[in-house]
This record gives C-alpha cells, structure tokens and sequence, in this order.
C-alpha cells in the first residue's frame, strides 16, 4: 500500500545567505542537467513551481514524499526524497538571487507557488529526453 504524501509545510526560502536544507520536511526535490532541465521547464511553463539553478544542475520542488514513488528516468535526473536512512540537503539561495551561473532562482519561489505537480514534472523530463532523439531521426 502507497502511504499518502504529507501536506506541504509552510516553507520560504532563507533571507540572508544560502542555507542548507533538508529534503522531506518542506518538499522532496528532483534534480536534472541543465540541458535537459531547461526543456523541462518550457515545456512545463507556467505549472512549473519554483527552480533552484547552479552551474549544470536544476532542482524542482515536488510535494514531500514522493521522491519515494518517482519512476528513475536515468540521463543525471534524481528524485531527492528523505525516505531511506540518508539524509539529502540541497543548497537554497535567498529569494533575492535570481542571477546566475552560480547557485540561485531560475524560477523564483513565491508564497502561494513553489510545488511542482510531480506527475507533470516526469512527464515533461522524459519528453525532454526523448525529443533530441526524435529531432536525430527526423521524426
């Protein structure tokens, strides 16, 4: 049996500084390389939720647990969850930086939007990976 996700907690993301922050209690978290990530997101567009970006690497929110569930799609695309006995962080840049290439806010967080629905999220990772294949063929 499939245990429901906890509710989201109230979560911000820190005012001064980046802060480490552990996966599970406020969300879960996939993280995915840049190139596909980016395809990800326009794909996605407005229904995506807040995205952390730093170097090569972007990271989405999803509702805490399930990170558990999350089918892996392989290509450098992990779903960061807190179940099993290890603890996962992930660095959290202040809301204000939302310049890049370093760690920051390729898609700000916001009160009311920072969850990306998890079902959309896979669905617009594996459509990301699956097009460069398709563009090759011709199809």
């Amino acid at each position: 049996m499939i245990a429901e996700p906890e509710p989201a907690l109230p979560w911000t993301p820190p005012a001064g500084d980046i802060e480490m922050v552990e996966v599970g209690p406020h969300w879960d978290a996939v993280r995915a390389p840049v190139a596909i990530g980016e395809r990800a997101l326009e794909l996605l567009g407005k229904r995506s939720g807040a995205v952390i970006a730093d170097y090569g690497l972007m990271y989405w929110f999803i509702p805490s647990g399930h990170a558990q569930h999350w089918e892996r799609l392989h290509h450098g695309i992990h779903a960061l969850g807190a179940h099993g006995a290890e603890v996962t962080y992930v660095g959290v840049p202040p809301a204000t930086w939302t310049q890049g290439p370093r760690l920051h806010w390729r898609t700000p967080a916001s009160d009311d939007r920072y969850l990306t629905d998890p079902h959309r999220l896979r669905l617009a990772l594996a459509r990301a990976l699956a097009e460069p294949a398709e563009e090759a063929t011709g199809r």
